[in-house]
Order: C-alpha cells, then structure tokens, then sequence
C-alpha cells in the first residue's frame, strides 16, 4: 500500500493512521504522531498516534507545544535532532530528560501554494521519534518524512473540508417542512433520519414505541408526532409511568366513580379520556409494576377501559404514543415485564438517537438552551466560543437534559459574576480553570485522574497557558510569541480559563 492509494479514503482518521503506519515500518521510528488545527491556536481537531499510550501522547503534545512544533510551523521546515535530549532547543523539556529521547524528526503539513501565498498554510504537523538502529535519522528519511508531509496535508484538508461541509449541511431541512418540531434543536443526519421515522409513523394510526437513553428528547418527538398526524386537533395528554405508584395507576389513568376513594367527591376523569380524539403518551412505561402492566395490557386489547370504582365500559378514541430508555428485552426475559404487553406496545419501533451520536448538533441544541434562560433579554448571556468547543468536547451520558443542567448553571454562575459571556470556567468549575491553577502551583503534580479525556485536556492547556506567562512575567506580548498564538487569542484562552495574575508571581 501507498500514500497515493490512500488518497481515496473517505475518513480523515483512518487515513491519517494508515499513512503513520507506513511511515513509522519505512524509517523504523518507534512512535509516531499527527496533530491536525482547525485554526490559530485551537486544539487539534484530529490527532492520531503510533506506539504511544495515552501518558506519551500527552508528553508528546507537551513538546510539541512548547518548541518543536513551533520551529516547524513558524519556519515551514522539517525540524529533525539526532539526540533531543542533548539538544538545547528541547533538553530543557522534562518531559525530554525523563524520557531519554534521541531521534526526533518533525515535519509541518504544508499545504500547496495558493496565488496569494508562498504555501497554502500549515496545518498540523508530523512527529516521528526513537529509531530501531543508532543514531540519526538518515537524509532519506527526513526526504521521506517531508515528501509524506506534503502529500497528506491536502488529502487531510480535503477530508475535514468534506466532514466540515457534511456538518454544515441541515439534514432535517426536507423533513421539517412537513413536521412542526419547533423544540427538537440539531439538523444532524442522524436527527434527520429519527424526524423522517416520526413522521412516517404519524401517517399511520398504530401504536408507537420510542427507545433511548434518558434525556434524548422522547417527549418533544412524541408531541411532534401527534403534531403531524390525522389527531392532531385532538388533545395530547402525557403519563409519566415512573411517576405513578400502583395503586394509584388505575385511578390516574382510567378516572373513578364518585365515592370510589377518599378524594373521588365526584366523577374523576382519567387521562385516557382526557385524551380521547388525540394521543395519550406514556412516558417510562418500563418502569410499570406488574400489576399496572396486566391493566394497560386489557385497555390496549379491548381499547376501552371502566372507571375505577364502576361497571360501565367506556370505548377509548386514543392513539398510544409509548416510551422508554429500559432495556425491555431484557426485562422480559426476566419477568419483569409481560411479553404480550411488550408486542401490543412496540407495533413500530423509533430508536431516538444519543446526543453522542449527534455530536454536530451540540452548539446548536446549547446555544439554543442559553437563548431561553433568563426572565427577560437583559439576562441573556451567550456561550463563548471556548465554552462551545469545551462543550461539544464533553461527554454527556444524560444527553440533552443533562446539558440543559449544566447550561443553567454555568448561566446563573455567570450572571452573577456580571460576565458578559458564558466561559468554560463557568460551566466546568474548577475543572476548566481553577483545577488547573492548582495543578501548576503544586509543580509536578499530575492531572486529576478522575477527569475525562477531554476536561484533562483543558487543564493541560490551562496550565501550559499560565505556567508561559508566569515564565514572562504575566507579559501577553511576549507569551503569546512564545506559544506562537496571536495576543488577541490568547487573552481570550485567559480570560476562558479564568486565568488571574498572583502578584509577586514570576519574579
């Protein structure tokens, strides 16, 4: 396989790993590593590694940050050392002294000239170091190293050009001109195909069973549901099921007769009839005791219920709009939940995607989310830019109703700093910034452990960002030349860690 073979592939991240391979086995490197910029000072948007765990990655991203790399992008040239760690450039890293190394080749992506420019721009940069034999890299290796540089850069460019423009694409745009989903909030392919399965189920009247994670928005397509079918005159009555103790199901759903309990003064509708010409929704229906779900099962085969307490049956005019985020299969299996029930309720089937599978809609569903907070417009605060990426770098195992948590109080932390933005520092706490403080003032102290990938990533570059200026003296000029970003870019890294200057610091 080829460089050349490669160019055909349709995924940055496999590419980029296929060409590193084939260059760490052609020079006999024992690591390698890529790191792609989406623009000026931002973390990678794509970085792929050979031979390294995830601790090496992370020293590696330290050189590459405070020197090497800054070499390569800031001249255009291939920055190679026989022994680094003799090397005065580097052999003031720790992370280069502790880990002994010796070859080191660094290679910029260029990409080709444009008619307004020597180069195309410099984009990432290829990192390759230790060798299986003694000594150097040869001159045919770094020839290698740099003819490889020259032909990924515009394959990589294009890949995250077509990714860029895929994600800028709104896939829900055709299906939403027939479907009234004002609060379900992304135009991501995998939103467009859920809203294109909802409205096909809204043509056709049988019962409906959405599945996903807790948070993921089953409520609003349900209602987007009924919006667009034939009921959509009629009443939408939602039923919490997790919600209702057993003894109470019978009398919240199918109403009671005057005298049948204590508070029943008179007749007492229930939610099927206050439904009745519309759509009922019960929401966590695996969460029914057995009992409740023996009473759900006879009102969905007989589609007509009796009011507690009475002997009348009353004909149910609904459509049944079901939902869970239990794994039903598994609970019928272990008789949790009745088999026939389970059949009566998933006639057709909508999976609701997880906000990890959409991850392109999380600035749009967050800033959607900031955009309602407050009681009036003088509230408002926008996320910051920092704050989005930080966002869309997070996992959110509760999904949308857990982002909507954090927003709100990032937002009220906000407000009451009289901030005129959301910051990371405001959404993360100390993880985004003060954590990151500590660690710096503790020396060597590790990075919490207990953080995900993507918050000790921030407070790796909190760090990095604050332990430059206090080398400078709190001088933004001279720190943002030292870490190759402009000043304006990094008083906004500053200001979105939280960054404050201790006097008497640095002297």
């Amino acid at each position: 396989m080829s460089l050349l073979s490669l160019g055909h592939a349709d995924d940055a991240l496999p590419y980029i790993g296929a060409a590193l391979e084939l260059l760490v086995g052609a020079t006999g490197a024992r690591q390698g590593y890529v790191e792609v910029y989406g623009g000026e000072g931002l973390p990678p948007v794509v970085s792929v590694a050979h031979g390294l765990s995830s601790t090496e990655v992370a020293d590696v991203r330290a050189r590459l940050s405070q020197g090497i790399i800054r070499d390569a992008l800031a001249t255009g040239r291939t920055v190679s050392t026989a022994s680094a760690v003799d090397d005065p450039r580097f052999s003031t890293f720790a992370s280069v002294q502790a880990q002994k190394l010796r070859a080191v080749i660094c290679a910029p992506l260029v990409l080709p000239a444009g008619p307004d420019s020597v180069d195309g721009g410099r984009i990432g940069a290829l990192y390759l170091e230790g060798r299986s034999a003694p000594g150097p890299f040869p001159e045919e290796d770094r020839a290698l190293v740099e003819i490889a540089a020259k032909a990924i850069a515009p394959n990589v460019e294009r890949l995250l050009w077509r990714k860029e423009t895929a994600r800028d694409v709104d896939h829900t745009a055709p299906v939403r001109e027939r479907l009234a989903a004002p609060d379900v909030v992304g135009k991501s392919r995998a939103l467009g195909e859920t809203l294109k399965q909802v409205h096909a189920a809204a043509q056709v009247p049988v019962t409906v069973l959405l599945r996903g994670e807790s948070g993921t928005g089953k409520s609003a397509l349900a209602r987007a549901l009924h919006a667009a079918s034939s009921r959509r005159g009629g009443p939408f009555v939602e039923v919490n099921a997790a919600a209702l103790p057993e003894t109470l199901f019978e009398s919240e759903l199918f109403g009671a007769e005057k005298g049948a309990h204590s508070q029943a003064s008179t007749r007492i509708a229930g939610k099927v009839e206050a439904a009745q010409g519309g759509t009922l929704f019960l929401d966590e229906i695996g969460e029914l005791s057995l009992v409740s779900q023996a009473k759900l099962l006879t009102f969905l085969q007989d589609k007509s219920f009796m009011r507690l307490g009475g002997n009348v049956k009353v004909s149910a005019d609904v459509r049944i709009v079901a939902a869970t985020n239990a794994d039903l299969e598994d609970l019928v299996r272990n008789k949790r939940f009745r088999q026939d029930l389970y059949y009566r309720l998933n006639v057709l089937e909508i999976v609701v995607p997880a906000l990890r599978d959409r991850k392109e809609d999380i600035g749009l569903v967050a800033e959607a989310i900031a955009d309602r907070l407050g009681d009036d417009r003088s509230q408002r605060l926008p996320l910051s830019r920092a704050s989005l990426r930080a966002l869309e770098d997070a996992e959110w195992p509760g999904n949308v109703r857990q982002l909507e948590n954090a927003i709100a109080r990032g937002w009220a932390s906000a407000l009451a700093e009289g901030a005129r933005a959301i910051e990371p520092r405001h959404l993360f706490g100390e993880r985004s910034g003060d954590g990151a403080r500590r660690a710096s003032n503790d020396g060597a102290r590790p990075i919490d452990e207990t953080l995900t990938f993507q918050e000790a990533t921030r407070q790796f570059q909190a760090r990095v960002v604050e332990e430059t200026l206090a080398a400078c003296e709190w001088n933004v000029s001279e720190a943002a030349r030292r870490l190759d970003l402009s000043r304006s870019h990094l008083n906004d890294l500053i200001k979105g860690f939280g960054l404050r200057r201790v006097r008497g610091a640095g002297r």
